[in-house]
């Protein structure tokens, strides 16, 4: 096994091999805490992309990797998970260190991604790779699934491991070469991968790994050798690679943006609500796309139900995201920090209410040089407010009151986007009666979270296509029709 992850990268990893880049661009990766500097990576430049890509083509071509049994890159990739496991605490630390979540979740989801990856497995074992069907004209077919080619898979920052090997397993187990793109400012997990499926007998030309600005992305994802496009990240970011894949008929898969709502039905469990809107509205520092930001309370419920949330909200411990005892640490940057900022100033000028946090940094001298934000309520709300409508990406929850329960339904589906909601009812079947009305790819019921088997997505402009289990290793193939 490797030693440590490394913090410091002079090279790009192509196809398995550590290589010089073709340009002297660097970026440090800073704590969002204190702005200490984590360590640096160099950049891939067009040319770094050209040689990535012309060595995954031909890998692919070769049928090295994707003319294998899918037995034989199951024990590959299996192998690349109990390795990958014993460096849960190392990357938990890492990941915080670039992108300010708080250690519990980073190491609590560390492990989890054991779990993800063996769930991709067993959709892998139980597969129906081949199937041999006889025609209702007397003849044969055999009905094939192979692998869809080169991908590209692109992920943001706020999860970064999870994005990455929700993309990557499924790819390698189907076949594929990939080339991976890590966000830069959070690229050093991602870059410590490479030595860890080289470690478990990734052939090489198989995966490269390429931290790259936004400019050197676009032209990754326009390369003709592309096959499909694996993305996660903002709906604007979505939209651009949906039309260049569109404009060459490139298959893509999208997990983007939401602005999910919790509907609190009048019998709902006060102690179920409140534990689970702080961890839905505000774990992760309030930047997951699953978040359940709009807080929709039956009027004869809300006060009581949006004043015990602030009083939770205002027990919130906020700071230093590596001291387990603090929940909510900063955002990611300055750019995130104006912007939630910016929000909440929106939400004031539209003539919401802050019932809980407000604009600025909280009091304190230890959260002077970190990007942090007061955890916030916004109150007397309406669905047409901006902030009910665009996603925040930040610490803040918006209540709005509804009179029926049709009422909830349409206001929780009055967004464009489509990628989770929740119900908190005292009576399951009444749950899950709403729950079937909501126009989201997810809907959790007081609080019940899925597994990795179930499929992952959005609707609307929420994404396309769906991640875990079969779902997602299904998306990284094509079907053949042999007849015979």
């Amino acid at each position: 096994m490797i030693k440590s992850i490394k913090t410091q990268y002079d090279k790009l990893f192509i196809g398995g091999q550590w290589v010089t880049p073709s340009s002297n661009a660097k970026v440090n990766v800073v704590s969002p805490h204190d702005q200490s500097v984590t360590g640096y990576t160099v950049l891939a430049a067009k040319a770094d992309v050209d040689n990535a890509v012309a060595i995954a083509r031909k890998t692919f071509d070769s049928g090295i990797w994707s003319d294998k049994t899918p037995e034989e890159r199951q024990e590959i990739i299996t192998r690349f998970n109990e390795i990958h496991k014993e460096y849960a605490k190392e990357f938990g630390d890492l990941i915080t260190a670039e992108n300010g979540s708080n250690i519990a979740f980073t190491f609590g989801l560390q492990q989890a991604l054991y779990e993800q990856t063996n769930a991709y497995l067993r959709a892998a074992k139980d597969f129906q790779w081949e199937a041999k069907k006889q025609t209702a004209m007397g003849g044969n077919v055999l009905i094939r699934r192979e692998p869809v080619g080169v991908v590209a898979a692109i992920i943001p920052w706020n999860a970064p491991q999870q994005s990455a090997l929700v993309k990557l397993i499924p790819a390698l187990l189907a076949g594929c070469t990939v080339i991976f793109k890590p966000t830069p400012e959070t690229a050093l997990d991602g870059i410590a991968l490479g030595e860890l499926f080289k470690e478990a007998g990734l052939p090489d030309g198989v995966l490269s790994i390429l931290p790259a600005d936004r400019e050197v992305s676009e032209y990754l994802v326009g390369k003709p050798e592309i096959d499909k496009i694996a993305f996660t990240g903002s709906t604007r970011a979505g939209q651009s690679i949906a039309a260049t894949a569109g404009s060459e008929m490139k298959r893509f898969s999208l997990e983007l943006g939401g602005k999910s709502a919790a509907i609190v039905l009048e019998d709902a469990d006060i102690n179920v609500v409140i534990p689970s809107m702080i961890y839905q509205g505000f774990g992760n520092n309030g930047q997951a796309c699953i978040g359940l930001t709009r807080l929709l309370v039956a009027k004869s419920r809300y006060e009581e139900v949006t004043t015990a949330l602030a009083e939770a909200i205002n027990n919130i411990k906020v700071g230093d995201p590596t001291n387990n005892e603090n929940f909510l640490g900063p955002v990611f940057n300055k750019t995130q920090f104006e912007k939630v900022n910016g929000y909440i100033e929106i939400g004031l000028k539209e003539g919401a209410e802050i019932l809980a946090g407000g604009h600025g940094k909280p009091a304190g001298q230890e959260y002077e040089n970190g990007w942090y934000i007061k955890p916030t309520l916004f109150v007397n709300a309406n669905n047409e407010m901006r902030i009910a409508r665009e996603e925040i990406f930040g610490p803040v929850v918006v209540a709005i009151q509804f009179d029926t329960e049709d009422e909830a339904i349409q206001i929780a589906n009055d967004t464009e986007y489509g990628l989770n909601g929740g119900v908190f009812t005292a009576n399951i079947e009444k749950g899950l009666e709403i729950a079937r009305k909501i126009r989201t790819g997810g809907v959790v019921v007081n609080g019940g979270m899925p597994d990795f088997s179930v499929p992952f997505g959005g609707f609307k402009k929420s994404g396309v296509g769906r991640e875990f289990g079969e779902y997602g290793l299904a998306s990284f193939t094509e079907f053949k029709s042999i007849g015979y």
